[in-house]
């Protein structure tokens, strides 16, 4: 038995007890502090604190490395599927194939939606970001399914939200991108896979049907299992949190996804291309922005390079890097933006300012330059990040919904603002 963590407080010891997990990870148990105490603990951005025990997601940030369920990235992206890697995070085990035939039948059974949404669709103005078009009709499906939004729903209950999900959220963001060029929306085909049938509905037009290249294909289908899930990232947490009020699964995914959209998380690969068109515009002078990402009187961020976890190169990049280079010698693309990237890219590796401060190419930096060769338009990025998160997502919305112990999130503060004062009427107050 591990001896519990001291703290001297007021010149009275308390003994905390400390948690081991499988793979060594040591924390200490505050739940009690305030309580026997008075204190609380503040960690901004939670940046040193476990708000929950897991079993999805295990990421060794020193050491690069990133498993689902126990499984090494690098091999689930090698062997698996993105369909079978998001059994494997909701169910906790890699299904028989049994299992997995049921389990594409009622994903594959789920793939319409209520002919009423389409209007919804129509009514939101062609320059609207998808990201805000994906998280309300999310959202909105719940008002189509009440029976499924009980506070405590039942095994099967949860399985039939889960795999509507599944199915129908590629469904919305590819009638969000319909939307946004004006083009007529484009259902699923029974024949295709999950990922097949996704860049179907996104690429087919009425001039022409679109068939995926293979190598495409398995491209786009390895970029979901890495963005699958990343352990308490922002809007993971905030599904959780969301959800620890006995909110339903399509209310916490909807928030979820609204927490991803922002630039320091979800977006960061859109942030990436933007980033590069602005060199782009400056004269595709890439030599230049290096310098200014190393002077540190310069407020230009270099986007793209560096990870707040991994302190090594980012596991998920070494994959993508590999992906990254087949397509574009593959599909021959010549896109001065893909070449700044490579630049920067050959830069970052070799240069010691960079590889003295760990500061390698990550996730993002990578899967926008393979959404641009796909493709896809910069705004759909985050959503593609989403529709590869959802798994995650729901994997932990049940993990939080079966644990007994779970507690609605409630977060303390340490209140910095006025004390008491007493009110002045407004005749008698003056300008500050």
């Amino acid at each position: 038995m591990t001896d519990p963590a001291k703290i001297l407080l007021d010149g009275q010891s308390i003994d905390l007890p400390v948690i081991i997990g499988t793979e060594n990870e040591k924390g200490i148990d505050v739940t009690r502090l305030q309580a026997t105490t008075g204190y609380l603990t503040l960690d901004p951005g939670y940046a040193n604190t476990g708000a929950c025990r897991s079993a999805i997601t295990f990421i060794d940030g020193e050491k690069g490395i990133l498993r689902y369920r126990g499984y090494d990235i690098a091999e689930l992206c090698e062997k698996s599927t993105f369909m079978e890697v998001s059994y494997l995070l909701i169910h906790g085990a890699l299904p028989s194939q049994e299992q997995f035939s049921r389990f594409k039948d009622r994903v594959l059974l789920h793939s319409l939606i209520h002919e009423d949404m389409k209007s919804f669709f129509n009514s939101y103005p062609g320059h609207a970001h998808p990201m805000a078009i994906l998280s309300s009709m999310v959202c909105s499906l719940s008002v189509y399914h009440p029976e499924l939004l009980k506070p405590n729903p039942n095994p099967k209950e949860t399985s039939q939200t889960i795999t509507r999900l599944l199915s129908k959220v590629r469904v919305l963001a590819a009638f969000a991108y319909k939307r946004s060029v004006g083009e007529a929306f484009v259902y699923t085909r029974p024949e295709l896979d999950y990922v097949s049938n996704f860049l179907h509905m996104m690429f087919t037009t009425p001039m022409q049907d679109y068939e995926a290249n293979e190598t495409i294909r398995k491209a786009l289908d390895v970029l979901f299992i890495l963005h699958a899930d990343h352990e308490q990232n922002c809007s993971t947490s905030t599904v959780r949190m969301v959800g620890s009020s006995k909110a339903n699964l399509f209310a916490s995914i909807s928030a979820g996804v609204c927490a991803l959209w922002g630039p320091l998380h979800g977006g960061a690969n859109q942030s990436v291309i933007e980033m590069l068109e602005d060199i782009e515009r400056d004269g595709c002078n890439y030599k230049k922005y290096i310098e200014k990402a190393k002077d540190k009187s310069d407020p230009f961020k270099l986007m793209g390079f560096g990870h707040r976890v991994y302190k090594s190169y980012d596991p998920r990049a070494v994959i993508l890097k590999t992906y990254c280079d087949q397509i574009l010698d593959q599909l021959g693309i010549n896109d001065p933006i893909l070449d700044i990237a490579k630049g920067l890219e050959e830069i970052a590796l070799t240069d010691p300012y960079f590889i003295e401060r760990k500061l390698y190419p990550n996730v993002d930096f990578y899967s926008g330059i393979l959404y641009r060769a796909m493709g896809f338009p910069t705004n759909m990025f985050t959503v593609l990040f989403a529709l590869g998160r959802l798994p995650g997502w729901i994997a932990h919305w049940k993990e939080m919904i079966e644990d007994p112990n779970t507690r609605i999130a409630r977060p303390r503060q340490i209140y910095v603002g006025a004390p008491l004062r007493d009110y002045t009427p407004m005749n008698h107050r003056t300008d500050p």
